[in-house]
């Protein structure tokens, strides 16, 4: 195996089961996969938060559409911000909620800035926030 290096891990029995039942409930095959993608998950995590990277966040948002024109709202905002919503999925929950999806591009820091003035806009029930970078240098 090329390129890849053993490590060894100390962990309490508990925990161990714990991760266990987590790798087995995802799927993976074994535990490497699982710490890899953790580890990934991490340095991606840690990418982002700097703030200088070009990274892509997927908004979503949900809001009763017919409170407050919060719809307009968000509209606005996103005009305002236009070079960096890529697209925009709008989706009808039920006869009163709306889900709004939005995927976001450009630094960290725009799109954590953008995405927690989408979320505080009045009428919006909840809002979450998905960051992610290309992982250059990951494999």
């Amino acid at each position: 195996m090329a390129g890849i290096t053993r490590v060894g891990i100390s962990l309490d029995g508990t925990l161990l089961k714990a991760f266990d039942g987590l790798c087995e409930r995802r799927g993976y095959a074994n535990r490497s996969e699982a710490i890899r993608d953790l580890i990934r998950r991490e340095l991606v995590r840690s990418e982002w938060e700097a703030g200088n990277q070009p990274t892509m966040g997927a908004l979503c948002l949900v809001y009763e559409h017919e409170r407050l024109e919060v719809g307009r709202r968000l509209t606005h905002l996103q005009h305002q911000n236009r070079t960096m919503v890529v697209s925009s999925l709008h989706v009808h929950l039920d006869e009163h909620n709306c889900l709004e999806v939005l995927v976001l591009r450009g630094r960290g820091r725009q799109i954590r800035a953008l995405s927690d003035r989408l979320i505080s806009t009045k009428g919006v029930k909840h809002g979450e926030l998905v960051m992610t970078t290309a992982g250059a240098g990951l494999r």
